[in-house]
């Protein structure tokens, strides 16, 4: 067996360093992911989309999750967790400046390919990064660990929408109403041009600062950790010959994952073009994503301070589930504010369900670890797939953007069967 760094038994100094390294990674591509909540209003006005048709940014980006989840495990297998993090941002980083000739011609088509390789090496480098802060420390606090992550995920959430925002965003609203009145073909396309280029600067900073990221990774002294003694599982010979379809709690969990993703990208993406529908300005609007970001983080904090101290991971994650059902229903049954911050109340709700599934699936997988985080990756396509509901519902004029939302409701109730039950079947008592 490897030297490995037993979560149970390692002092804490052990695992400090290396979890703040990941903190680190964790911020970054939270920074990259909830850019995309900007990127919608920006794309659907530079490149004439419809509504539906700018969620096909979420499309895009979570999508590549599904796809790329499982050749991230062989890769991982193959470079090892360290190695599999610096070339995750390696990629992402060759995603960001694909956005300079999507800019330049302004061209749909390519942004949504800049978004699925940015997806690609988020895929591999989440792969990688949330088994290992699971695996970092004892399986009982993981979320606590992962709360901790989330903190650092969403702050950078919260600044991403903000400062590109102000940088993409200023004025698109007087720049709507001149591409709507003008009758000069040549001076429209000038000024969707001039739009357009504004994502240039920031992604060409973005791809250097994840270049740099990914070289300090390679270099850095973070030391490879391996999941459970192979023997562990490797003993019962039923769960050898049938791997991971040994462990039905695990598949739940992956299902759970799925709609828990998707109802917390439509309570982050959809905000601000909810916001506009709603009739706010886009300096108001803007703001909004950011809303459910903070809301997140207060969750984060109680994850933090009361997981396990206080309640445990599974307690935690079913009455979390029950909030997301009473904010939905606030949110659809209100208009104006109060249906705004409802939705933006979902990050409270959301905030402990990353944290909690992750070890509640994965808990017992030994060598089976690095298989099914790949799967629990692929989960993440919920993100690319109910977002794009959401925006069929909500151009359906007897159904319009505030009842579409009733979309979250049974996504919330299958995470709460899971916390009520679905992570015990098929779980060996120890």
């Amino acid at each position: 067996m490897q030297n490995n760094v037993a979560a149970s038994k390692s002092p804490k100094n052990d695992y400090l360093v290396p979890i703040i390294i990941i903190g680190v990674l964790f911020f970054i591509f939270g920074f990259v992911t909830w850019l995309n909540a900007t990127l919608i209003p920006f794309l659907k006005t530079a490149c004439e989309l419809t509504t539906l048709e700018s969620y096909f940014v979420t499309f895009a980006f979570y999508i590549s999750y599904f796809v790329m989840a499982l050749p991230s495990s062989f890769v991982l297998k193959k470079t090892g967790f360290k190695n599999g993090m610096a070339l995750g941002l390696l990629v992402m980083a060759i995603g960001a400046l694909i956005f300079i000739p999507a800019a330049l011609t302004r061209t749909y088509g390519w942004f949504l390919l800049g978004l699925f390789i940015q997806g690609t090496g988020l895929a591999l480098l989440q792969t990688a990064s949330n088994p290992y802060v699971t695996i970092l420390g004892p399986i009982e606090s993981a979320a606590k660990r992962i709360s901790i992550m989330g903190v650092a995920n969403k702050f950078a959430g919260i600044l991403s929408p903000i400062i590109l925002g102000s940088i993409v965003l200023k004025g698109i609203g007087s720049i709507q109403d001149k591409v709507e009145t003008i009758t000069d073909p040549a001076l429209k396309e000038q000024l969707l041009n001039d739009l357009a280029s504004r994502v240039i600067l920031p992604y060409v900073i973005m791809a250097v600062v994840l270049i740099i990221m990914a070289v300090a990774v390679k270099y850095s002294g973070l030391p490879e950790v391996e999941a459970e003694d192979d023997s562990e599982v490797a003993e019962d010979k039923s769960q050898t010959k049938k791997g991971l379809l040994s462990f039905p709690y695990f598949w739940f969990g992956v299902i759970a994952l799925f709609f828990y993703l998707g109802a917390e990208v439509v309570a982050v993406d959809t905000l601000i073009n909810y916001g506009l529908s709603l009739g706010f300005d886009i300096s108001q609007a803007k703001f909004f994503s950011s809303f459910t970001l903070i809301a997140m983080i207060m969750g984060y904090f109680f994850g933090i301070i009361a997981i396990p101290k206080y309640i445990s991971q599974q307690k935690a994650l079913k009455y979390f589930a029950i909030l997301g059902i009473i904010f939905s229903g606030i949110a659809i049954s209100t208009t104006g504010y109060v249906s705004i911050l409802s939705i933006a109340a979902l990050g409270f709700a959301n905030s402990i369900m990353w944290p909690a599934i992750w070890p509640l699936a994965i808990d017992g997988l030994g060598k089976y670890t690095k298989l099914g985080s790949a799967f629990m990756i692929m989960a993440i396509a919920g993100g690319a797939t109910i977002p794009l509901l959401y925006g069929y519902l909500a151009d359906i004029p007897s159904i319009g953007p505030t009842l579409a939302y009733s979309v979250l409701i049974p996504c919330y109730l299958v995470v709460f069967l899971f916390a009520s039950w679905g992570y015990k079947i098929g779980k060996k008592r120890s």
